[in-house]
């Protein structure tokens, strides 16, 4: 199970959240799943007690580029959200690879973490049960936003060091 291990606390302290801007960025296939994957999205930052600026792209492989430019615009913490599932074809693979190279190079270039919520699954059932939607065993939406999040109150500690 992928959940396997998971903190037993995901929500992010509104305390610590203060100020900080986020942003996530969408993509637009799966419209049930990326449905899901917001309203996630959305209940961590309300939980955190911020706002986020969203923004909606056609794929998961435009999602670097977006994420990249509004890391640059001053955002603290990038969340980006996709789905992609197997098909019959290797395009899952070069979705998948280019999604997740492309998230990790915004992070590591803008110095802006970025929360990887890209469901990477076998068949739509399983990305529906990770949705976040009723019935669904994990919330990645909620994780990818608290992930980011929590990581740019890390960052900003270390500012402050």
């Amino acid at each position: 199970m992928s959940g396997h291990g998971a903190p037993t606390t995901q929500q992010v302290d509104p305390e610590a959240a203060r100020g900080l801007r986020l942003a996530v960025v969408a993509a637009s296939w799966h419209e049930q799943v990326m449905d899901g994957l917001l309203a996630g999205a959305a209940r961590a930052t309300a939980d955190a007690g911020l706002e986020a600026t969203v923004v909606r792209v056609p794929g998961t492989v435009e999602l670097a580029v977006v994420a990249g430019a509004l890391a640059g615009r001053g955002y603290d913490a990038v969340v980006a959200l996709g789905v992609v599932v197997r098909g019959g074809t290797p395009h899952f693979d070069y979705v998948c690879q280019a999604a997740t190279e492309g998230l990790t190079r915004v992070s590591l270039d803008h110095g802006v973490p970025v929360g990887f919520g890209v469901l990477t699954c076998d068949t739509d059932a399983q990305a529906l049960d990770r949705a976040g939607l009723e019935g669904s065993s994990e919330d990645k939406g909620y994780e990818a936003t608290a992930a980011a999040l929590t990581t740019a109150i890390v960052l900003r500690g270390l500012d402050r060091a």
